[in-house]
């Protein structure tokens, strides 16, 4: 069930940037934890990166730490992951997910809705 609509994505060529951004029409994102996961070809589904509700905690997955940037602008419902120095390795397809609990996040396991998914692709 899709209740997070996200934009954003694309493709790049390697050491290039992009930004994801996952919004929640006519909902909040104010009492939940969001996470970004991703799913490579062939691959499970990894979680990239999560904030807390108040953005005082962010966590993110070693292979990113460094060059991905989680951030949250609750006026505008939107949560945005920030990707740079991007690497082939790095193209997935990129989700959004909220849940109350961080640890359901972190689980991999979250029940407060799913983004459409969106296409990254890094080229070499």
């Amino acid at each position: 069930q899709v209740q997070l609509v996200q934009s954003g994505g694309g493709l790049v060529q390697a050491g290039g940037s992009l930004r994801l951004s996952c919004t929640a029409p006519g909902g909040t994102f104010s009492d939940y934890v969001v996470g970004w996961f991703r799913q490579a070809p062939g691959k499970e589904r990894e979680l990239v990166a999560a904030i807390s509700t108040t953005g005082a905690r962010t966590d993110y997955t070693k292979s990113v730490k460094g060059r991905f940037t989680i951030s949250r602008d609750d006026a505008r419902n939107t949560v945005y992951m920030e990707m740079n120095s991007l690497k082939p390795e790095d193209t997935a397809v990129y989700y959004c997910a909220r849940d109350r609990l961080l640890g359901k996040i972190l689980r991999g396991s979250p029940s407060g809705g799913w983004g459409q998914g969106t296409q990254v692709t890094v080229s070499s």
